[in-house]
Protein backbone atom coordinates (compact mmCIF):
# COMPACT_ATOMS: atom_id res chain seq x y z
CA UNK A 1 0.00 0.00 0.00
CA UNK A 2 1.79 3.37 -0.76
CA UNK A 3 2.56 5.72 1.84
CA UNK A 4 0.86 9.18 1.76
CA UNK A 5 -0.18 11.31 4.55
CA UNK A 6 -2.58 13.17 2.67
CA UNK A 7 -6.23 11.53 0.87
CA UNK A 8 -8.62 12.63 -1.60
CA UNK A 9 -11.25 10.96 0.47
CA UNK A 10 -14.24 13.06 2.21
CA UNK A 11 -16.86 11.99 4.13
CA UNK A 12 -20.53 13.12 3.76
CA UNK A 13 -22.87 11.92 6.77
CA UNK A 14 -26.31 10.25 4.95
CA UNK A 15 -29.32 12.78 5.42
CA UNK A 16 -32.19 10.98 6.80
CA UNK A 17 -35.62 11.04 5.01
CA UNK A 18 -38.68 13.63 6.52
CA UNK A 19 -39.60 11.29 9.80
CA UNK A 20 -36.57 8.93 9.98
CA UNK A 21 -33.83 9.91 13.06
CA UNK A 22 -31.33 7.45 12.51
CA UNK A 23 -27.75 8.32 12.92
CA UNK A 24 -25.66 6.48 11.35
CA UNK A 25 -24.64 6.00 7.62
CA UNK A 26 -22.63 8.22 5.39
CA UNK A 27 -20.92 8.06 1.93
CA UNK A 28 -17.51 8.57 1.20
CA UNK A 29 -16.03 10.15 -2.13
CA UNK A 30 -12.88 11.18 -4.08
CA UNK A 31 -11.26 6.69 -3.28
CA UNK A 32 -9.73 4.76 -5.35
CA UNK A 33 -10.24 2.15 -4.40
CA UNK A 34 -7.81 -0.10 -6.60
CA UNK A 35 -4.84 1.91 -5.23
CA UNK A 36 -5.54 2.93 -1.49
CA UNK A 37 -2.50 4.83 0.09
CA UNK A 38 -1.57 4.78 3.83
CA UNK A 39 -3.79 8.05 4.92
CA UNK A 40 -6.77 6.66 2.46
CA UNK A 41 -7.05 3.61 4.55
CA UNK A 42 -7.09 5.01 7.91
CA UNK A 43 -10.01 7.48 6.95
CA UNK A 44 -11.96 4.33 5.51
CA UNK A 45 -11.00 2.23 8.75
CA UNK A 46 -12.16 5.47 11.48
CA UNK A 47 -15.31 5.90 9.18
CA UNK A 48 -16.64 2.44 9.18
CA UNK A 49 -16.23 2.66 13.45
CA UNK A 50 -17.71 6.15 13.70
CA UNK A 51 -20.64 5.68 10.77
CA UNK A 52 -21.28 1.85 10.71
CA UNK A 53 -22.15 2.10 7.25
CA UNK A 54 -19.77 3.38 4.71
CA UNK A 55 -20.83 3.97 0.93
CA UNK A 56 -19.00 4.40 -2.16
CA UNK A 57 -20.75 5.40 -5.24
CA UNK A 58 -19.76 4.44 -9.16
CA UNK A 59 -17.47 1.20 -8.19
CA UNK A 60 -18.56 -0.37 -11.15
CA UNK A 61 -14.97 -1.47 -11.94
CA UNK A 62 -14.06 -2.85 -8.78
CA UNK A 63 -12.17 -5.97 -9.37
CA UNK A 64 -13.41 -9.10 -6.55
CA UNK A 65 -9.51 -8.92 -5.43
CA UNK A 66 -9.63 -5.13 -4.21
CA UNK A 67 -12.66 -6.11 -2.65
CA UNK A 68 -11.36 -8.48 -0.62
CA UNK A 69 -8.39 -6.56 0.07
CA UNK A 70 -10.16 -3.35 1.53
CA UNK A 71 -12.58 -5.87 3.40
CA UNK A 72 -9.38 -7.12 4.81
CA UNK A 73 -8.30 -3.35 5.80
CA UNK A 74 -10.34 -3.99 9.15
CA UNK A 75 -8.72 -7.08 10.13
CA UNK A 76 -5.51 -8.05 8.28
CA UNK A 77 -5.17 -11.15 9.94
CA UNK A 78 -7.98 -12.22 8.64
CA UNK A 79 -8.72 -14.53 5.34
CA UNK A 80 -11.34 -16.72 5.33
CA UNK A 81 -15.01 -16.78 4.93
CA UNK A 82 -16.81 -15.18 7.31
CA UNK A 83 -19.76 -18.01 7.54
CA UNK A 84 -17.40 -20.60 7.80
CA UNK A 85 -17.52 -24.18 5.68
CA UNK A 86 -19.88 -26.02 7.84
CA UNK A 87 -19.72 -30.27 7.89
CA UNK A 88 -23.60 -30.35 6.41
CA UNK A 89 -24.06 -27.21 4.33
CA UNK A 90 -27.04 -28.68 2.29
CA UNK A 91 -29.19 -28.08 5.54
CA UNK A 92 -27.78 -24.88 6.39
CA UNK A 93 -30.70 -21.99 5.74
CA UNK A 94 -27.23 -20.13 3.73
CA UNK A 95 -26.81 -22.70 1.35
CA UNK A 96 -29.52 -21.64 -1.29
CA UNK A 97 -27.92 -17.85 -1.12
CA UNK A 98 -24.38 -17.75 -1.48
CA UNK A 99 -22.29 -19.12 -4.85
CA UNK A 100 -18.05 -18.67 -4.38
CA UNK A 101 -16.20 -17.12 -7.06
CA UNK A 102 -13.23 -19.26 -8.09
CA UNK A 103 -10.46 -16.72 -8.02
CA UNK A 104 -11.48 -15.05 -5.23
CA UNK A 105 -12.59 -17.33 -2.69
CA UNK A 106 -13.54 -14.95 0.06
CA UNK A 107 -16.03 -13.49 -2.06
CA UNK A 108 -19.56 -14.61 -2.41
CA UNK A 109 -21.90 -14.61 -5.58
CA UNK A 110 -25.85 -13.30 -3.81
CA UNK A 111 -28.75 -12.28 -6.28
CA UNK A 112 -31.67 -13.27 -8.01
CA UNK A 113 -32.12 -15.09 -11.51
CA UNK A 114 -30.37 -17.28 -13.85
CA UNK A 115 -26.48 -16.09 -14.72
CA UNK A 116 -24.61 -17.72 -17.71
CA UNK A 117 -21.03 -16.12 -16.44
CA UNK A 118 -20.19 -14.36 -13.90
CA UNK A 119 -16.46 -13.95 -12.47
CA UNK A 120 -15.60 -17.40 -13.83
CA UNK A 121 -19.06 -18.93 -12.54
CA UNK A 122 -21.49 -20.53 -15.36
CA UNK A 123 -24.85 -20.92 -15.43
CA UNK A 124 -25.82 -20.18 -12.18
CA UNK A 125 -29.33 -19.44 -10.80
CA UNK A 126 -29.56 -17.17 -8.12
CA UNK A 127 -32.03 -16.63 -5.28
CA UNK A 128 -33.58 -13.65 -3.68
CA UNK A 129 -34.44 -15.03 0.09
CA UNK A 130 -38.29 -14.43 0.36
CA UNK A 131 -39.73 -14.45 3.24
CA UNK A 132 -42.42 -16.54 2.85
CA UNK A 133 -39.91 -19.60 3.36
CA UNK A 134 -38.96 -18.33 6.43
CA UNK A 135 -42.04 -16.65 8.29
CA UNK A 136 -44.61 -18.50 10.17
CA UNK A 137 -46.77 -16.65 8.06
CA UNK A 138 -46.70 -14.83 5.05
CA UNK A 139 -48.29 -11.88 3.64
CA UNK A 140 -50.56 -13.46 0.54
CA UNK A 141 -49.90 -13.47 -3.03
CA UNK A 142 -52.26 -11.31 -4.05
CA UNK A 143 -50.29 -8.13 -1.57
CA UNK A 144 -46.98 -9.42 -2.45
CA UNK A 145 -45.81 -7.29 -4.99
CA UNK A 146 -46.88 -3.94 -3.17
CA UNK A 147 -45.86 -5.32 0.00
CA UNK A 148 -42.79 -6.98 1.77
CA UNK A 149 -41.11 -7.91 5.72
CA UNK A 150 -37.51 -7.72 7.10
CA UNK A 151 -36.47 -11.49 6.32
CA UNK A 152 -34.03 -12.15 9.19
CA UNK A 153 -32.18 -9.14 11.55
CA UNK A 154 -29.05 -11.27 11.60
CA UNK A 155 -25.13 -10.68 12.12
CA UNK A 156 -22.89 -12.35 9.36
CA UNK A 157 -21.29 -14.88 11.63
CA UNK A 158 -20.91 -18.90 11.58
CA UNK A 159 -21.65 -18.24 15.59
CA UNK A 160 -20.00 -21.44 15.96
CA UNK A 161 -15.99 -22.43 16.15
CA UNK A 162 -15.18 -18.90 14.11
CA UNK A 163 -15.22 -15.26 15.71
CA UNK A 164 -18.04 -12.61 14.17
CA UNK A 165 -16.25 -10.46 11.25
CA UNK A 166 -15.36 -7.18 12.06
CA UNK A 167 -16.83 -5.46 8.24
CA UNK A 168 -18.95 -6.86 6.10
CA UNK A 169 -18.88 -5.65 1.80
CA UNK A 170 -21.93 -5.56 -0.92
CA UNK A 171 -20.73 -4.42 -4.80
CA UNK A 172 -24.07 -3.83 -6.64
CA UNK A 173 -23.08 -4.88 -9.82
CA UNK A 174 -26.71 -6.19 -11.34
CA UNK A 175 -29.93 -4.20 -10.23
CA UNK A 176 -33.87 -4.06 -10.99
CA UNK A 177 -34.42 -0.26 -10.59
CA UNK A 178 -38.36 -0.78 -9.84
CA UNK A 179 -41.43 0.30 -7.40
CA UNK A 180 -41.19 1.05 -3.47
CA UNK A 181 -43.02 -1.74 -1.29
CA UNK A 182 -44.71 -0.95 1.84
CA UNK A 183 -42.84 -3.01 4.73
CA UNK A 184 -45.17 -4.47 6.82
CA UNK A 185 -44.03 -5.64 10.51
CA UNK A 186 -47.83 -7.82 10.95
CA UNK A 187 -46.95 -7.84 14.63
CA UNK A 188 -49.88 -6.13 16.29
CA UNK A 189 -48.09 -2.60 16.68
CA UNK A 190 -49.15 -1.36 13.13
CA UNK A 191 -45.81 -0.40 12.22
CA UNK A 192 -44.49 0.26 8.16
CA UNK A 193 -42.18 1.57 6.44
CA UNK A 194 -41.77 2.52 2.72
CA UNK A 195 -38.49 0.94 1.14
CA UNK A 196 -36.88 0.82 -2.15
CA UNK A 197 -37.69 -3.05 -3.53
CA UNK A 198 -34.91 -5.40 -2.36
CA UNK A 199 -33.47 -2.95 -0.17
CA UNK A 200 -30.84 -3.82 2.43
CA UNK A 201 -31.91 -2.78 5.70
CA UNK A 202 -29.29 -1.19 8.33
CA UNK A 203 -30.23 -0.54 12.16
CA UNK A 204 -27.72 0.76 15.03
CA UNK A 205 -26.70 -1.33 17.53
CA UNK A 206 -25.50 1.07 19.44
CA UNK A 207 -29.19 3.18 19.12
CA UNK A 208 -30.64 -0.64 20.43
CA UNK A 209 -28.63 -0.28 23.38
CA UNK A 210 -29.08 3.06 24.11
CA UNK A 211 -33.18 2.94 24.07
CA UNK A 212 -32.69 0.06 27.16
CA UNK A 213 -33.81 1.01 30.83
CA UNK A 214 -31.17 1.38 33.48
CA UNK A 215 -32.34 -2.05 34.50
CA UNK A 216 -31.91 -3.35 31.24
CA UNK A 217 -28.63 -2.01 30.02
CA UNK A 218 -27.67 -3.42 33.39
CA UNK A 219 -28.99 -6.58 32.35
CA UNK A 220 -27.36 -6.32 28.68
CA UNK A 221 -23.56 -5.70 30.28
CA UNK A 222 -23.61 -8.41 32.55
CA UNK A 223 -25.06 -11.25 30.61
CA UNK A 224 -23.46 -13.22 27.88
CA UNK A 225 -25.49 -15.38 25.02
CA UNK A 226 -24.99 -18.70 24.54
CA UNK A 227 -25.21 -19.59 20.71
CA UNK A 228 -26.89 -23.19 19.52
CA UNK A 229 -23.93 -25.50 18.07
CA UNK A 230 -24.21 -25.14 14.08
CA UNK A 231 -27.02 -22.83 14.21
CA UNK A 232 -27.98 -22.18 10.96
CA UNK A 233 -28.73 -25.86 10.70
CA UNK A 234 -30.23 -26.20 14.04
CA UNK A 235 -32.71 -23.57 13.22
CA UNK A 236 -33.44 -24.81 9.64
CA UNK A 237 -36.99 -25.89 10.46
CA UNK A 238 -38.01 -23.39 12.71
CA UNK A 239 -39.72 -20.19 11.46
CA UNK A 240 -39.72 -16.65 11.89
CA UNK A 241 -41.65 -13.71 13.60
CA UNK A 242 -43.47 -11.59 11.43
CA UNK A 243 -41.12 -8.41 11.97
CA UNK A 244 -37.94 -10.92 11.67
CA UNK A 245 -36.49 -10.52 14.68
CA UNK A 246 -36.13 -13.95 16.10
CA UNK A 247 -37.66 -17.49 15.66
CA UNK A 248 -40.97 -18.49 17.25
CA UNK A 249 -40.77 -21.76 19.63
CA UNK A 250 -42.99 -24.53 18.33
CA UNK A 251 -40.03 -27.24 19.29
CA UNK A 252 -39.05 -27.63 15.99
CA UNK A 253 -35.33 -26.87 16.00
CA UNK A 254 -32.96 -30.13 15.52
CA UNK A 255 -31.90 -31.88 18.44
CA UNK A 256 -28.26 -32.54 19.25
CA UNK A 257 -28.54 -35.84 17.74
CA UNK A 258 -29.45 -34.12 14.54
CA UNK A 259 -27.13 -32.07 13.85
CA UNK A 260 -23.36 -32.43 12.48
CA UNK A 261 -20.84 -33.71 15.61
CA UNK A 262 -20.37 -30.81 17.94
CA UNK A 263 -17.40 -30.31 19.17
CA UNK A 264 -18.07 -28.34 23.19
CA UNK A 265 -15.17 -26.33 22.90
CA UNK A 266 -16.54 -24.45 19.35
CA UNK A 267 -19.82 -23.43 20.96
CA UNK A 268 -20.19 -19.76 20.94
CA UNK A 269 -20.67 -17.99 24.06
CA UNK A 270 -20.51 -14.14 23.67
CA UNK A 271 -21.14 -10.91 25.31
CA UNK A 272 -24.20 -9.62 24.64
CA UNK A 273 -23.12 -5.70 24.66
CA UNK A 274 -20.03 -5.29 22.33
CA UNK A 275 -17.77 -2.15 22.28
CA UNK A 276 -16.89 -0.05 19.77
CA UNK A 277 -13.17 0.09 19.25
CA UNK A 278 -12.87 3.46 18.25
CA UNK A 279 -15.73 5.18 20.14
CA UNK A 280 -16.17 2.81 22.72
CA UNK A 281 -20.00 2.65 22.39
CA UNK A 282 -21.58 -0.11 23.25
CA UNK A 283 -24.18 -1.97 21.50
CA UNK A 284 -26.88 -4.99 22.12
CA UNK A 285 -25.12 -6.90 19.35
CA UNK A 286 -27.56 -10.52 19.43
CA UNK A 287 -28.28 -12.28 16.55
CA UNK A 288 -31.83 -13.06 17.81
CA UNK A 289 -32.70 -16.58 15.16
CA UNK A 290 -29.55 -17.92 16.57
CA UNK A 291 -29.83 -17.65 20.55
CA UNK A 292 -30.08 -20.78 22.63
CA UNK A 293 -29.39 -19.92 26.52
CA UNK A 294 -28.42 -16.53 28.62
CA UNK A 295 -25.98 -17.06 30.95
CA UNK A 296 -26.66 -14.85 34.17
CA UNK A 297 -24.29 -12.66 35.68
CA UNK A 298 -24.66 -14.78 39.20
CA UNK A 299 -23.50 -17.95 36.83
CA UNK A 300 -27.68 -18.79 36.68
CA UNK A 301 -28.89 -19.83 33.35
CA UNK A 302 -32.01 -19.26 31.22
CA UNK A 303 -32.33 -22.05 29.25
CA UNK A 304 -36.22 -22.03 28.43
CA UNK A 305 -35.52 -21.21 25.00
CA UNK A 306 -39.06 -19.41 24.25
CA UNK A 307 -38.50 -17.04 27.63
CA UNK A 308 -34.78 -16.70 26.14
CA UNK A 309 -36.05 -15.34 22.83
CA UNK A 310 -39.14 -13.25 24.55
CA UNK A 311 -36.01 -11.50 26.82
CA UNK A 312 -34.04 -11.14 23.30
CA UNK A 313 -37.15 -9.84 21.52
CA UNK A 314 -38.17 -7.11 24.31
CA UNK A 315 -34.83 -5.73 24.02
CA UNK A 316 -34.05 -5.71 20.67
CA UNK A 317 -37.31 -4.38 19.48
CA UNK A 318 -37.81 -0.78 20.42
CA UNK A 319 -34.77 -0.80 18.05
CA UNK A 320 -35.81 -1.72 14.76
CA UNK A 321 -38.78 1.11 15.18
CA UNK A 322 -39.43 2.37 11.07
CA UNK A 323 -37.75 5.42 11.91
CA UNK A 324 -34.15 3.91 13.18
CA UNK A 325 -34.28 1.82 9.77
CA UNK A 326 -31.83 2.50 7.17
CA UNK A 327 -32.92 0.76 3.87
CA UNK A 328 -30.59 1.22 0.97
CA UNK A 329 -31.53 2.02 -2.38
CA UNK A 330 -29.44 0.41 -4.02
CA UNK A 331 -27.90 1.63 -7.71
CA UNK A 332 -25.35 -0.03 -9.88
CA UNK A 333 -21.82 0.49 -8.93
CA UNK A 334 -22.55 0.79 -5.04
CA UNK A 335 -20.34 -0.61 -2.97
CA UNK A 336 -21.12 -0.62 0.94
CA UNK A 337 -18.84 -1.59 4.07
CA UNK A 338 -20.56 -2.40 6.92
CA UNK A 339 -19.26 -2.53 10.54
CA UNK A 340 -20.48 -5.94 11.40
CA UNK A 341 -20.12 -6.01 15.28
CA UNK A 342 -22.43 -2.57 15.25
CA UNK A 343 -25.53 -2.78 13.09
CA UNK A 344 -28.48 -5.45 12.23
CA UNK A 345 -29.12 -5.67 9.13
CA UNK A 346 -31.72 -7.53 7.09
CA UNK A 347 -32.28 -8.53 3.11
CA UNK A 348 -36.35 -7.19 2.54
CA UNK A 349 -38.52 -6.94 -1.04
CA UNK A 350 -38.99 -9.45 -3.99
CA UNK A 351 -38.02 -10.46 -7.16
CA UNK A 352 -39.61 -12.40 -10.14
CA UNK A 353 -38.04 -15.45 -11.33
CA UNK A 354 -36.53 -13.87 -14.36
CA UNK A 355 -35.28 -10.71 -12.60
CA UNK A 356 -31.58 -10.72 -12.77
CA UNK A 357 -29.65 -9.21 -10.19
CA UNK A 358 -26.12 -9.59 -8.95
CA UNK A 359 -24.00 -8.60 -6.13
CA UNK A 360 -20.95 -9.38 -4.54
CA UNK A 361 -20.22 -9.94 -0.44
CA UNK A 362 -17.37 -10.73 1.35
CA UNK A 363 -16.66 -11.02 4.62
CA UNK A 364 -13.91 -13.04 6.70
CA UNK A 365 -13.73 -14.54 10.33
CA UNK A 366 -12.46 -12.07 12.65
CA UNK A 367 -8.86 -13.07 14.23
CA UNK A 368 -9.34 -11.69 17.03
CA UNK A 369 -12.79 -11.76 19.56
CA UNK A 370 -15.02 -9.55 20.17
CA UNK A 371 -14.70 -6.65 22.66
CA UNK A 372 -16.74 -7.02 25.54
CA UNK A 373 -18.31 -4.43 27.74
CA UNK A 374 -15.60 -4.57 30.51
CA UNK A 375 -12.96 -1.68 29.52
Amino acid sequence: MPHSTTSNITIHPIQPPKGSTYDFGAELRGADLENLTDADAEIIKRALYEHQVILFKNQHALTPKAQYEVTRLFDPAATGYGHGKTLDAKRSILHPDLKTIPHQPQVQVIGNGAVAEFEGLKDITLKHPHHKTFHKEAISEEDDRENTRFYRWHIDAALYDLEPPKATSLLAVKVPKTQYQNLRYDDGTGDELKVPRGSTAFVSSYTMYDLLSEEDKEFARTTKVQYAPHPYIWMSPAKSRSDGLGLISEGLELSPCQLPPIDESKIKVLPMCWRNPLTNQLALQIHPSAVQKLILADGNVIDDLKQVREIVHRMQRPGIAPELVYPIDWEEGDFAIFHNRGVLHTVTGSFLPEEVRIFRQCNMAASEPVLGPEV
